[in-house]
């Protein structure tokens, strides 16, 4: 009886757990897990950044999405950017950061003496309930807010004053003659040590200014680039004449940064499997990955067949006999009864007298082949210590009965 259970190949594929439906649902795992990999790695590159802040990708008043997108539409090529590292080009950058309590460090020393544009904030929002990515102005930043932009490197005083929309005065006489900005209602200006001066109102504060002679630049109202101001053509106008004024190394794009934002990112592992040169090893790695699933779902070679547990016959007894014998340990002290066994069945074959006591029996097989001794091969046996002789002196004696019926 066999402890194999044999199950009926007919109603194998019935039933809820069927290999078609197994098949399925693995195939549906395995995608959905590469699927979260892949989104896993480039979340931070889908964000589209409306949330109401005032960076280059965000649709409210006080972003700057307008003036990308006029940028673009004029053939200035602007780039949105999401890594400091991506900061290192020599054309113009724009940086627009939401408080002044951002740490703008890693910016400022990734740009070194290239031209850099900061525009301070200075508008306190909060996000419409009604329409997302649009934000409602409840006031003013306090002055403080814009004044820790660039502090303690660069320390300014900011002071805001009322206008009825005069234009605003460009100082250098070599400017574009589109850069002419209106004031806005309220107009955010600031002053301080080592700033020279770009764009003024009529009372002579500063608007935009440039710093220590260097290629940085600072533009104390965010209104004259956001999406308010490029509302009017005027003003839209002038802001594309600011950026080619301020981009004056020949270079053929703008760019505009959104890691002070929080929208940045930085390389992971998980990304570089999914980017170039790495995106060869991970295809060979899955293709490996899909040959092996393959190999262990189809059956190579005919079917086989259950074996039993405790096989039938003689054979069956003799491996059994063999493996207790084996054991225990005891197969060096088989030799002598081998040798009997071996003297019995050649007494029988060859037909000598019953009546022949040891010696002369085992003369009589001795002079049965001169090739080989019979003596020697059973002395050899009956004196074997280890499984190694006792096999090789069965050999022989084996060999001496074959021998001796040719």
């Amino acid at each position: 009886m066999s402890d194999v259970p044999i199950h009926d190949a007919a109603s194998g594929g019935e039933g809820a757990f069927n290999a078609t439906t197994m098949l399925f649902i693995t195939a549906v795992g395995a995608l959905a897990f590469i699927a979260m990999l892949v989104l896993g790695a480039y979340a931070p590159d889908l964000r589209s950044g409306r949330n109401g802040g005032t960076h280059a990708l965000s649709n409210a008043a006080t972003g700057f999405s307008g003036l990308v997108r006029m940028a673009q539409a004029t053939g200035r090529n602007p780039v949105v950017v999401r890594s400091v590292s991506q900061l290192k080009g020599e054309e113009l950058a724009v940086v627009t950061p939401d408080h002044g309590w951002i740490n703008l460090q890693k910016i400022l020393d990734a740009r070194g003496p290239r031209a850099t544009l900061f525009v301070l904030p200075k508008w306190e929002t909060t996000g419409d309930p009604l329409k997302s990515g649009w934000v409602r102005v409840p006031g003013l930043l306090p002055a403080e807010d814009p004044e820790r932009t660039l502090a303690p490197g660069i320390p300014v005083k900011i002071t805001r004053s009322r206008s009825n929309g005069e234009p605003l005065l460009t100082v250098p006489d070599f400017a574009p003659p589109d850069l002419k900005f209106l004031a806005p209602r309220v107009t955010q200006t600031i002053s301080g040590n080592h700033l020279k001066p770009l764009i003024t109102d009529r009372s002579g504060r500063i608007v935009l200014a440039q710093w220590n002679n260097q290629q940085l630049y600072m533009l104390a109202d965010p209104d004259l680039l956001n999406n308010h101001g490029m509302g009017d053509e005027r003003q839209a106008r002038a802001a594309l004449a600011l950026l080619d004024f301020l981009n004056s190394t020949g270079s053929t794009s703008v760019t505009f940064d959104v890691t002070a934002n929080g929208l940045g990112h930085s390389q992971s592992p998980l990304k570089l499997a999914f980017d170039i040169p790495f995106l060869g090893v991970t295809l060979t790695i899955f293709a490996a990955m899909l040959l092996a699933a393959w190999q262990a779902l189809v059956r190579f070679g005919p079917i086989r067949r259950p074996q039993r547990a405790i096989a039938f016959g003689k054979a069956a007894l003799v491996d059994n006999s063999a493996a207790l014998i084996r054991k225990a340990g005891r197969e060096s002290r088989l030799g002598a009864r081998y040798v009997q066994a071996v003297r019995e069945r050649a007494a029988r074959l060859f037909r000598l007298p019953p009546t022949l006591d040891a010696e002369s029996l085992d003369a009589r097989l001795e002079a049965l082949n001169s090739r080989r001794s019979f003596a020697y091969a059973a002395s050899t046996a009956t004196q074997a210590r280890s499984r190694d002789e006792l096999l090789g002196a069965a050999k022989s004696l084996h060999q001496w009965f074959e021998e001796a019926q040719q």
